[in-house]
């Protein structure tokens, strides 16, 4: 049987080499059945774990996908430093559109396309899909059967949130234009750093939106 000192140790050990978030599951598998480390002592080492950051420049946090360490937002400015690749703002056409994914899903193209008022880029949808960030959930049972989308656990992680229950309510966002969802919500993981950039205003997506909103190229920019 293992001390608690040691699941501890371990936990920790498991989290920092990880290139993801681990859950309890996955966490409970890295020890052997002989081992009878239960789910209880997980999470009060996860416990543990969490208060000894108090006072470090690191959090351990739980998102969708499970537990992780991440760079505390007070000291972002000056660890992400580290990272020399230049973060693409965001367009303001991409973010309404994941901004209706998120709070409206599963959403249709076309009904996106009604709210916004304009047509939405394939180019976008596709940087969303490619991303991870939102995927088909199923179809619309109407003639055409069009897509259905929704946002991913990629997607939830990545925006430092355990559920949809935590996005923050649309009235809170005023400008679309001033929403910087790096700031707001995104998660700077360890395992994670400069590829959290989301490359959003391609030519094709500006030259498709730029026609109907002049905006479309650039929002201003940085939770990750």
């Amino acid at each position: 049987m293992i001390e608690f000192p040691q699941v501890k140790r371990i936990v920790e050990a498991a989290l920092l080499a990880a290139a993801q978030p681990l859950s309890l599951a996955q966490l409970s598998a890295l020890f052997g059945e002989n081992e009878a480390v239960s789910h209880e002592e997980l999470a009060r080492a996860l416990e543990v774990l969490g208060a000894d950051c108090a006072e470090r420049g690191v959090e351990l946090v739980e998102v969708a996908s499970g537990f992780r360490y991440q760079v505390r937002q007070d000291v972002h400015a000056w660890v992400a430093r580290l990272w020399t690749e230049r973060q693409t703002r965001y367009s303001r056409a991409l973010l309404e559109t994941l901004a209706l994914i998120a709070y409206r899903q599963p959403i249709t193209r076309g009904e996106i396309e009604q709210i916004r008022g304009v047509a939405v880029s394939t180019n976008i949808v596709k940087t969303l899909e490619e991303r991870e960030w939102v995927r088909v959930v199923g179809y619309r049972d109407v003639p055409g059967k069009p897509a259905l989308f929704g946002t991913t656990k990629n997607f939830l992680d990545y925006f430092n949130l355990k559920s949809l229950d935590e996005l923050p309510p649309m009235a809170e966002i005023r400008d679309i234009e001033d929403f910087d969802p790096q700031l707001t919500l995104a998660p700077v993981a360890l395992a994670d750093d400069a590829d959290e950039v989301l490359v959003a205003s391609e030519t094709e997506a500006a030259n498709e939106e730029s026609a109907n909103d002049d905006s479309a190229d650039a929002a201003p920019e940085h939770n990750a």
